[in-house]
């Protein structure tokens, strides 16, 4: 019989306030989720309790939450990435952007919720851009352009073993044909019907094994999610950015398309065992996650809005409605409570018939003022993903 989810208030961000809610619900596994906890250490905590944990600890997490770091740890472990410079005044912005010319890409060292880099032909921006990071932060990252499509690859990690999940490719700026401003994400597919057959063991064996061995030789062992962002390119496959955490909206599509337990899986992260679980198993399905965005969204998302439809698009064949910002108010009734509203998962014999999916189901959904982009997966279903110089049919 199932039982009622229990609500639980804290400060996520507490590494005390969570430990005591592990040991007052007894728990036998514990997940995190988003950056903001690892960053504060509550892994450590947990962990140094006796609970198995799925999460890095704080230092380890320095793979997301500074750039530099990330750059520092792959340069160690040779780990193919963008030549960058890590700049601490607006004399070494100018003279870096100079150095790698147009376009330029410009990061914000420390944790921005996605929206940290911006990449533009327009040196003000790139340079303002660099000056008040430097500003928030004490220093910014500018890197030379990565050509070719980006996907992603998250690799599970119990610090020494590393086990690949299927790749997927999102969709950062908030408007149609990548226009407009970075987002953390609006929309998503898996899998790469482009990608090379050989892409997620070159990112295992040149990417994630060399850096779960470089940490642990720092006496920092990665356990947790190590996601990989990349570039495939012109000069081959390169590291674009880490996280460690399970990103979205890439992972509403890859999870949905994964038939392994996911919970036997993070478990076995937890605990050291990766190397004993079996290999795997996947649908044979494709998937598309197309995100809903408040009226405003990425600048100042408006909130509050009744939502409709969404007993109506859930209901339908192969949609799967996944709430990201939203809210129940007295009343009962769900109202948008962020900026990315919905994640709105199509599933398909291929990313056609997953595509119209998925949009038959953001069609059924009212928000007043909403937005979603309406090309995701359009280019890989249409065979037009340029992988270096080549396209790929």
């Amino acid at each position: 019989m199932a039982t009622q989810a229990q609500r639980h208030v804290l400060n996520p961000t507490e590494p005390w306030e969570v430990l005591e809610l592990v040991r007052q619900i007894d728990a036998s596994l514990v997940v995190i989720g988003p950056e903001a906890p690892l960053v504060a250490g509550v892994a450590d905590a947990i962990r140094d309790a006796g609970t198995p944990c799925f999460g890095p600890s704080a230092a380890a997490a320095r793979l997301e939450s500074s750039k530099s770091f990330a750059k520092e740890i792959m340069a160690a472990a040779g780990v193919p990435t963008a030549t960058a410079h890590v700049c601490t005044t607006s004399r070494q912005v100018s003279i870096a952007l100079d150095a790698f010319g147009a376009p330029y890409v410009v990061k914000d060292d420390g944790l921005a919720a996605g929206k940290g880099v911006v990449v533009t032909f327009d040196r003000t921006t790139a340079l303002e851009h660099g000056e008040a990071c430097i500003e928030k932060s004490g220093k910014v990252v500018v890197e030379e352009y990565l050509d070719g499509p980006e996907m992603s690859v998250f690799v599970l990690c119990d610090g020494n073993t590393a086990v690949p999940l299927a790749p997927a490719q999102d969709f950062k700026r908030v408007g149609d044909g990548d226009t407009g401003p970075n987002t953390g994400g609006m929309g998503a597919y898996s899998p790469l019907p482009w990608a090379p057959p050989t892409l997620v063991d070159e990112v295992v064996t040149q990417v994630a094994k060399p850096v779960l061995a470089e940490m642990a030789r720092r006496g920092q062992p990665f356990t947790g999610v190590l996601y990989c962002g990349l570039a495939l390119g012109s000069r081959g496959t390169r590291v674009i950015e880490f996280n460690v955490r399970l990103g979205d909206p890439e992972a509403q599509v890859v999870l949905e398309r994964l038939t392994t337990p996911l919970g036997s899986l993070l478990l076995a992260a937890a605990t050291g065992r990766l190397a004993d679980v079996p290999e795997l198993t996947w649908r044979d399905d494709a998937a598309v996650c197309v995100v809903l965005a408040a009226k405003g969204y990425p600048v100042k998302a408006r909130i509050g809005d009744r939502i409709r439809g969404l007993d109506e698009a859930g209901e339908m064949p192969g949609v799967v409605v996944l709430h990201a910002g939203t809210a129940v108010d007295d009343e009962e009734t769900v109202r948008s409570a962020g900026g990315r509203v919905l994640n709105v998962v199509g599933l398909g014999l291929d990313l056609a018939a997953a595509r119209a999916v998925a949009y038959d189901g953001v069609a059924r959904i009212r928000l007043k003022g909403s937005h979603y982009r309406s090309d995701i997966a359009a280019d890989a279903a249409n065979g037009l993903i340029r992988v270096g110089r080549e396209v790929v049919e």
